[in-house]
């Protein structure tokens, strides 16, 4: 009696759907998350009791501590920075202006910069800060 020969089993986990499924995971999840720009200068925010949340239509000014500005990311001066937030309140009149400013900036530079932003048309102004630790 002649039998067969047994063949191997191959029962091999095939991976590559898996590796599949995780890269594009990680595609949608790089595309879909919401990324924010990096601030032009290094900024320290004061802390905050509060925990107020920011509105989705944003425009950031940045304030460093030396008294540079920055709108959305991008380093200009004080009438450039008016002209621009004037524009885009223009197209945008319900977004909301977030102010981070160095905790180590002048507050009269402050108060004078938020006076000429309340001339630029800012009618929603937002200070950003780090919550106060329990």
């Amino acid at each position: 009696m002649r039998f067969q020969a047994r063949r191997p089993n191959r029962s091999e986990e095939n991976i590559l759907p898996l590796t599949n499924i995780v890269f594009l995971l990680l595609i949608f999840f790089m595309l879909a998350g919401r990324l924010s720009a990096a601030d032009p200068f290094r900024i320290d925010l004061p802390v905050s009791a509060s925990q107020a949340e920011a509105s989705e239509r944003t425009i950031v000014v940045a304030v460093a501590a030396d008294g540079r500005l920055a709108l959305d990311g991008a380093e200009v001066s004080g009438p450039a920075l008016e002209a621009a937030l004037a524009e885009r309140l223009d197209a945008d009149p319900a977004a909301r202006v977030q102010l981070r400013a160095d905790s180590r900036a002048e507050a009269l530079a402050l108060v004078a910069l938020t006076e000429r932003l309340r001339a630029a048309g800012v009618e929603r102004l937002l200070l950003i800060t780090v919550p106060e630790a329990p």
